[in-house]
């Protein structure tokens, strides 16, 4: 799976837990720490356990992949999840907003969902 699909596919699994203001970043031109950055946020502790349990779960039973590397606790309300070229941040709201890194890394485009660029096409 390339970075991108493997992005599209971490947004999806998050959304699937219902993460809020899940964005993909694509980190190709301004970073080379990764390829896409997604960002989600959850409202709790066990809801940050439970978006990060369907990503990690999922992408190991299906597609065969683990995280490099898991950061952060839900004690700190954040956590990373390192898939090399894929690195996903779920965060409370607080965090996302103190940290704010979309705007820390504004340089890096967004990558649309299917919604989104259907509004745009029309």
């Amino acid at each position: 799976m390339d970075s991108k699909a493997l992005a599209m596919r971490c947004r999806k699994l998050a959304e699937n837990r219902k993460a809020e203001d899940v964005v993909i970043l694509d980190m190709r031109k301004v970073s080379s720490i990764a390829d896409y950055f997604v960002i989600a946020t959850g409202t709790s502790d066990p809801h940050l356990r439970a978006i990060g349990e369907e990503i990690t779960t999922k992408l190991k039973e299906v597609d065969g992949l683990s995280p490099r590397a898991v950061d952060g606790s839900l004690h700190a309300s954040w956590m990373v999840l390192d898939y090399f070229d894929v690195i996903v941040h779920l965060m409370k709201p607080d965090v996302r907003r103190h940290y704010d890194l979309e705007s820390l890394w504004g340089d890096a485009p967004r990558v649309p969902t299917r919604a989104r660029a259907k509004k745009k096409a029309v």
